[in-house]
């Protein structure tokens, strides 16, 4: 369970060009409701027991509010807490990583800068860590041996970017799994994988090339597996905070596999964030 969260106030926040096929620009942001909608956010993590930080806005930075992006960041026993900064695709959203590596930078972290040339890599948008990797291996599944991230790339992320992720991460005895992201809607991973334990996942197979999803078999017990109108609806894109799942909505499908997993659903909604193609898991960062 994540011990603390970075969320940015959504005061800026609007949908202002077309960056996925979520962003129509025939849908108005209600500025209000967007506050509340975030506040509530913040309102649930807390109950869950997660420490919220927050980083100040920057005017003319509208999708700054979507803090899982901007950097990745992960713990080293030999360096301790460290970053890496993101290469955005889109130019208005490479503005953001500047404020937050300076957040990072101020708050103690590491940074580990990699030269990503023409590539790209957004954060933890696409950079996710295996829950609990280390543990012992069972007889059916290969467990990771190694402190392991999955990686999507096809959209956002660039293969290339991964692969040079990967080699920065390996000097730290850290594991990378590329997976291949193969439908427009689910342009981050974050969108249609969401990790509830370290040997369940939520994932919308719809989203991966065949490929890919023949190495997720590899490592994980349970792939509970959701409808694309489910995830089209943001329900991957969760929170897991202690034994609740913070979702924008919940289907019988939803509850049915929370429920084996130990896990309490709490609807967050968040439909005015998901003009811009997020939800939960985007607006925030994991600080451990």
């Amino acid at each position: 369970m994540p011990k603390s969260v970075l969320l940015c106030p959504p005061t800026y926040f609007d949908v202002i060009d077309m960056k996925n096929p979520y962003m129509l620009g025939d849908c108005p942001v209600d500025q209000v409701k967007a506050r509340e909608q975030w506040e509530n956010l913040r309102a649930a993590l807390e109950s869950a027991g997660v420490k919220v930080k927050t980083i100040a806005p920057v005017p003319g930075l509208e999708d700054m509010v979507f803090a899982a992006n901007q950097v990745f960041v992960g713990h080293h026993e030999k360096i301790g807490r460290f970053i890496v900064p993101s290469r955005m695709r889109h130019a208005s959203r490479q503005q953001e990583v500047t404020a937050y590596v300076e957040w990072f930078r101020k708050h103690g972290y590491k940074i580990i800068k990699i030269d990503l040339g023409d590539e790209y890599l957004e954060g933890g948008g696409d950079l996710i860590w295996h829950p609990g990797a280390g543990r012992a291996a069972s007889a059916t599944k290969v467990s990771p041996s190694l402190p392991q991230i999955y990686a999507g790339f096809g959209f956002r992320t660039t293969l290339g970017g991964i692969q040079r992720f990967a080699k920065a991460m390996q000097r730290l005895g850290i594991q990378v799994v590329p997976l291949e992201l193969s439908d427009p809607c689910f342009y981050h991973l974050d969108t249609c994988f969401c990790p509830l334990n370290h040997e369940a996942i939520l994932i919308y197979r719809g989203a991966f090339a065949e490929a890919s999803l023949a190495v997720l078999e590899l490592y994980w017990h349970r792939l509970h597996e959701i409808a694309e109108s489910e995830a089209l609806g943001f329900i991957a894109n969760g929170i897991v905070a202690g034994n609740t799942y913070l979702t924008p909505r919940v289907t019988p499908n939803l509850r049915k596999i929370l429920e084996r997993e130990n896990l309490m659903p709490v609807i967050v909604d968040t439909s005015e964030f998901e003009k811009s193609g997020g939800s939960c898991y985007c607006m925030k960062n994991f600080l451990e």
